[in-house]
């Protein structure tokens, strides 16, 4: 596991570099003056700013690098992805092509909800895809799970036919770099009954003054995580979890629950954190880490979403009887490619 430090001990060690430098250069200065040599002084000025130069380098390098050195070794079996699909074949065979280049990718499971059976050529576009994308004779698995029914609650259905133990759920739109994955993924051992992912979310309390409202609590988005930073959610969009929760929101969350997600066609991520922190008790762990999004509609663009969320949290702490979900400031920071955080 990489080794973690606080920002401020970083912080503090950029300080105590650049004040070195600072007396360096009063004293250096000092001395030529001394010694009256105008040319001895550029010289040193010369060196100087070659060194502080050298030095801005090296932060931004360690700042700025985007693909750190890969893991040495992945624990485990790896993990399966969980891709998410509808009607958007064109994303679906970018982010196959891509999942299948990343170490630790034992299978790829298509979920689809299309009242059309996957076309058998969009099938082996796919296979072909994985053998061609594939490294180190990697013989990755790829499945379509075809449903009878459209409903989001398909994404969490129980796979019994998986290899590994770890899932790694996605949008067929969300693009996730290898590197980032491998360490999300080496922090999901260390916690693997946790939900550990990239899209942090809050509930909050609504204040008590406010009684011209009913509901509780209210959904916070990505602002309001970067303005607080505290969160009580990771989005199914891109997390792991562990295999059982599968089965667990299949045969034994309230079926009530499932039955809102299906009416409402929303919120089935939320249900899945509310199931996970029910059992466990505990908050999720974000990874720090950028994905990418290479479409450009869905549910979260359209209008209201946010109040259809809180009424979401509402109803499931109401159905649970008590609000499972547990919020943390805390974060899993991969201290191999960044030099502040």
């Amino acid at each position: 596991m990489p080794l973690l430090m606080s920002i401020e001990g970083k912080q503090q060690q950029h300080r105590c570099k650049l004040n070195s430098i600072g007396r360096m250069v009063r004293l250096l200065v000092a001395g030529s003056n001394k010694s009256g040599g105008s040319k001895m002084r550029l010289l040193l000025l010369c060196s100087l700013s070659v060194s502080f130069s050298l030095f801005l380098v090296f932060l931004a390098t360690r700042t700025f690098s985007s693909v750190p050195p890969p893991l040495s070794l992945l624990p485990g079996k790896g993990y399966t992805v969980v891709i998410n699909t509808w009607k958007r074949n064109d994303l679906l065979r970018r982010t196959v092509a891509h999942y299948s280049s990343c170490a630790g990718v034992d299978s790829i499971h298509v979920v689809w909800s299309e009242p059309d059976l996957p076309q058998n050529s969009l099938i082996d576009s796919l296979k072909r895809l994985v053998r061609s994308k594939s490294k180190g004779g990697r013989e990755i698995e790829i499945k379509f799970d075809v449903n009878q029914e459209d409903s989001l609650n398909n994404r969490f259905k129980e796979m019994k036919d998986l290899r590994t133990d770890a899932i790694y759920s996605i949008d067929d739109d969300v693009i996730t770099p290898c590197s980032s994955l491998e360490f999300a993924y080496t922090v999901w051992n260390s916690a693997p009954s946790s939900m550990v992912g990239f899209v942090p979310r809050m509930h909050w309390l609504r204040d008590p003054t406010e009684n011209c409202m009913e509901e509780q609590y209210i959904y916070g988005g990505w602002w309001s995580v970067w303005w607080s930073g505290s969160y009580s959610m990771i989005l199914s969009k891109a997390a792991f979890f562990h295999k059982q929760y599968l089965a667990i929101y299949t045969n034994q969350m309230l079926p009530s629950i499932r039955d809102y997600v299906t009416k409402n066609r929303n919120c089935e991520d939320i249900a899945m954190s509310f199931l996970v922190a029910n059992v466990t008790g505990s908050p999720p762990i974000w990874v720090q880490g950028k994905i990418r999004e290479i479409g450009s509609t869905g549910i979260s663009s359209l209008g209201g979403h946010i109040a259809k969320r809180s009424k979401c949290v509402n109803d499931f702490a109401a159905i649970y009887g008590t609000m499972p979900l547990v919020p943390t400031s805390m974060k899993a920071v991969d201290s191999r490619s960044t030099w502040f955080w």
